[in-house]
């Protein structure tokens, strides 16, 4: 899958299908999207394939204190993904996949925080704050993934 910021200066394509998606509602990612909740697709850095430009990380605060880089375009500071605590893994923006129809969220979390008026598709997993137990929402394959992106 190819994506790319809204100038085209930074093109890039996932040289594999993501681990997992996390439409996430939390009040920080409402905040820095400027948007009612952000989609994630939570795959290994090195499976981002730059194709055109270099994002620059640019670090912005987080609620566990550690903040996160977040890698825009340098031309029109799109964000394309970040690197939360784990840098080896990339949380890429939905929104900037040339077919982001392809990649529905698997879960949503932090949905205390969800704006009122927006509607979770019935049947969806959904979780208060962040879901404890992956095997409820990632796949085996995924789970061995990052069992071996953070060396466990």
């Amino acid at each position: 899958m190819d994506g790319g910021c809204a100038c085209g200066a930074v093109r890039y394509r996932l040289s594999d299908t993501p681990m997992v998606v996390h439409c996430c509602h939390c009040t920080r990612c409402q905040t820095e999207t400027g948007s009612a909740f952000v989609i994630n697709a939570v795959i290994e850095h090195d499976r981002v394939e730059l194709l055109a430009g270099v994002p620059e990380p640019v670090l912005t605060p987080s609620d566990s204190g550690r903040g996160q880089e977040v890698f825009r375009c340098p031309t029109c500071r799109v964000a394309l993904w970040s690197h939360y605590s784990v840098p080896t893994a990339a949380f890429v923006r939905v929104g900037t996949l040339d077919a982001p129809g392809a990649l529905p969220p698997d879960v949503h979390i932090f949905t205390r925080s969800k704006l009122l008026w927006v509607r979770l598709p019935e049947g969806a997993k959904a979780y208060d704050g962040f879901y404890a137990d992956p095997g409820e929402v990632w796949s085996a394959e995924a789970r061995v993934r990052w069992k071996v992106l953070v060396g466990g």
